[in-house]
Formats: C-alpha cells, sequence, structure tokens
C-alpha cells in the first residue's frame, strides 16, 4: 500500500529568513494524522536565507540527519564540531544525553536548502556524537545508494535506529529497485523532479509512506533526486 503525502499538504512555517515545509507535525504545525511514520519523527524542507540559520539550542534522545539540495550550511555544536555542509553530503548527529548547535547559512547571496530529517532512537541516552560523509553524484547516478545505516555499513553514516536511508540521482526514464522484508516498511521522499512509484506519481516535495509492498520500484520521468527510507513496520 502506498499512501501519498503531498508536498502542498504539508504543514508551512515562514519568517524572514526561513520557509519551512513539514511533512509531520512540528513546533507550531500539529496534525493528529500526521504524527510521524514508524521511526521517522521529522521530515522538514527548509530554505534559509543568506546570512540566516538557526542560533545554538539543544537537543537530546535524536537521531538527527542533515542532507543539503543545495548552497551551503555551516554547523557548529558543544563537542567542538565546525563544518560546513554541501550537497552531495551527508551529517549525522546522535543528540543523546545532551548536544548543543547551530546552522547558518554562510552565504551572503545565495539560500541554502536542505531536508533535515529526525529518527527516534533505538535507545535513551547514547553519547552524543557526530558524523559526516561525502557521497559523490556517479555512486548516487542510476542507483541506489546507501547513505545511513544501524552499522554504517558500505561508507555509510551509522544511526543508533535499524534504519536505512538511500538516496538516487536518476535521469529521465531510469528507475531503480528495492527490496522490502515482510517486516519492513518505506518512506520516499522526493527532493527534485517527478517519478513514478510502483505506479504512483510523486513529484518534488512529495512523500510516500510504503507498506506490505515486496518490492519498490521508481521510474524517473525526468531529472530526479530521491532519498528513500527502509524502516520497521509500524506496529
Amino acid at each position: 500500500m502506498i499512501t501519498v503525502r503531498k508536498s502542498e499538504d504539508r504543514g508551512h512555517f515562514e519568517i524572514d529568513w526561513l520557509d519551512s515545509r513539514h511533512s509531520f507535525s512540528f513546533g507550531e504545525y500539529y496534525d493528529p494524522r500526521h504524527l510521524g511514520f514508524s521511526m521517522l519523527r521529522v521530515i522538514n524542507e527548509d530554505k534559509i536565507a543568506p546570512g540566516g540559520g538557526f542560533p545554538t539550542h539543544p537537543h537530546q534522545d535524536m537521531e538527527i540527519v542533515t542532507y543539503v539540495l543545495e548552497g551551503e550550511l555551516e554547523h557548529r555544536d558543544s563537542l567542538g564540531t565546525g563544518s560546513i555542509i554541501r550537497p552531495g553530503e551527508v551529517q549525522r548527529m546522535s543528540a543523546g544525553t545532551g548536544i548543543r548547535h547551530s546552522e547558518y547559512n554562510p552565504s551572503s547571496e545565495h539560500a541554502v536548502r536542505l531536508l533535515q530529517i529526525w529518527l527516534i532512537p533505538d535507545k535513551k541516552g547514547v553519547a552524543p556524537s557526530y558524523e559526516q560523509k561525502s557521497f559523490s553524484a556517479n555512486e548516487r547516478q542510476g542507483r541506489l545508494r546507501l547513505v545511513a545505516s544501524s552499522d554504517g555499513r558500505d561508507g555509510s553514516v551509522s544511526l543508533h535506529q535499524d534504519a536505512k536511508l538511500y538516496t538516487t540521482l536518476l535521469a529521465a526514464g531510469e528507475r531503480v529497485t528495492l527490496p522490502l522484508d515482510a517486516n519492513r516498511a518505506a518512506w520516499v521522499q522526493v527532493a527534485k523532479g517527478t517519478l513514478s512509484l510502483n505506479g504512483a506519481t510523486l513529484s518534488a516535495g512529495d512523500g510516500a509512506a510504503v507498506t506490505k509492498e515486496a518490492l519498490l520500484e521508481l521510474a524517473a520521468n525526468d531529472n530526479v533526486e530521491v532519498l528513500v527510507f527502509d524502516l520497521p513496520a509500524p506496529q
């Protein structure tokens, strides 16, 4: 079964430096029908204006993944980490017992657009940690590239959760498939372009909850960038 979450139906929050779309309830946006999916708690698509950003703030007991689509994001945290996150790079921050961080657009000219993703961890109270890795366009073109997993396999960043995150870049006419075990589900988030997911049409900003499907088939209608989460089936 595939349940599509259309881009325009997401929650929306906007201030002078931030335009944010929420796939699930977040902040002032609350919808009891969309509190998350499986272990996914947050997928926010954020567009941050030049020089804008989130000042230092705390997190606890959450796996936070940042995926930049356009521009650059500057990260600093209480672990002493300072980095710039660019397209093709995946950042994972395990908040654990507590971490403080800030995120800013360092550009004075260009906006940054990113997906901020939160997953509920499989245990609380872990030591906070940070990881960032780069995945080239060649690694993602025409194939599903594993970028996050519970054990860090194949060079992916590691998660405190039984989840796998794949990304792919597809040209028009290209397709990829992903088998799903009987006790697994998936969430598909389209970042760019339009595709067919097992016959359902998804466009940029759309997401889809997938349950009781043995195989995912993603077929691109044009140039596509998409994230695919392999997750425990909702109870």
